[in-house]
């Protein structure tokens, strides 16, 4: 079974979108400078959501820099970074952070002080959306939620320092009782093509409707998905410990796992964050042309499977 969806190898011009502002006032639109789209990424994804552990915001750039062209992506790569280079983007916003962890250099001979100087050296600023972007509304696994055709939805963390609609992961309802298998293809579907796919634990024959979903790793919120009463938990990263711990805690052998590819679970974000953005400039009276990356940064090239190729 092929997805449905998108295929972000570089030759795909499907999953590229370009969000073109205007002002709605029969007004020119106006230049957006970083700072501009800083207060309106504020607005969006405030930086008060994201985790303890987590950095966000500006990590390259002049606040008062031109911005005409912005991309959006997961992973600061260096194949991405090319790409906006390319694109004559002056903003690249990811997902993942650049700098996580504490540095001391960012000396051209490490990967991560090569990207920081391609950047600066280009014009390129960069900033990134992280668990500020998961938690808010309209987020990460908001976004996976919505593709599921999930209602009633809530979420598996509340927020801290938010909205009560506001958190990390999401939990809700099919509209119908699935299979697992059904609806572990619905899953496949949804998700950009990668070398991993998808991997299941559970009774394919076994019924679902409550699902719990957590863009990105999220195998520390089983208890929340336990107190979720879900049937079936979709995640990414899950490690082998506390996988095989939660189907031995299993009540009636759930909730079942669905264990997709990190990057793909958090790439269907970035369609739904780029026309946010776009809007929130155009109301603000901004001309910016915003694509989503091409790149396919999942780690993984090839999988070999018992019977498979």
């Amino acid at each position: 079974m092929e997805p449905v969806n998108t295929d972000v190898s570089a030759e795909s011009d499907g999953v590229a979108v370009a969000v073109d502002g205007a002002t709605g006032t029969g007004e020119a639109p106006g230049t957006a400078t970083l700072g501009a789209i800083q207060l309106a990424v504020e607005e969006l994804w405030p930086e008060s959501l994201a985790e303890d552990w987590d950095e966000v915001g500006l990590v390259a750039g002049h606040p008062n820099a031109e911005v005409h062209r912005v991309l959006f992506a997961v992973d600061p790569t260096t194949e991405v970074i090319e790409e906006a280079i390319e694109f004559g983007a002056e903003l690249l916003i990811t997902h993942h952070p650049l700098l996580l962890k504490g540095v001391t250099s960012v000396a051209a001979n490490t990967a991560k002080g090569k990207a920081v100087h391609r950047l600066i050296e280009s014009g390129t600023a960069l900033m990134t959306v992280h668990t500020n972007g998961d938690s808010a509304v309209g987020g990460v696994s908001d976004v996976l939620a919505d593709a599921l055709g999930l209602q009633n939805v809530a979420p598996l963390t509340p927020a801290a320092n938010g909205l009560p609609e506001e958190g990390i992961g999401r939990v809700g309802d099919l509209e119908e009782v699935l299979t697992l298998g059904d609806f572990a293809a619905r899953v496949f579907g949804i998700l950009p093509s990668v070398a991993g796919g998808v991997r299941v634990s559970g009774d394919r024959d076994g019924l679902v409707r409550r699902v719990a979903v957590c863009g990105g790793a999220g195998d520390s919120l089983f208890g929340e998905v336990r107190a979720s009463n879900a049937d079936v938990y979709l995640t990414a990263d899950l490690r082998h410990h506390p996988a095989s711990e939660a189907r031995e805690a299993a009540v009636n052998d759930r909730p079942y796992l669905i264990d997709v590819s990190h990057f793909a679970s958090e790439w269907l974000w970035l369609p739904a964050a780029a026309e946010a953005l776009g809007n929130v400039l155009a109301d603000q009276g901004h001309d910016v042309e915003i694509r989503v990356s091409t790149t396919n940064s999942d780690p993984w090239d090839f999988i070999l499977t018992p019977g498979g190729d």
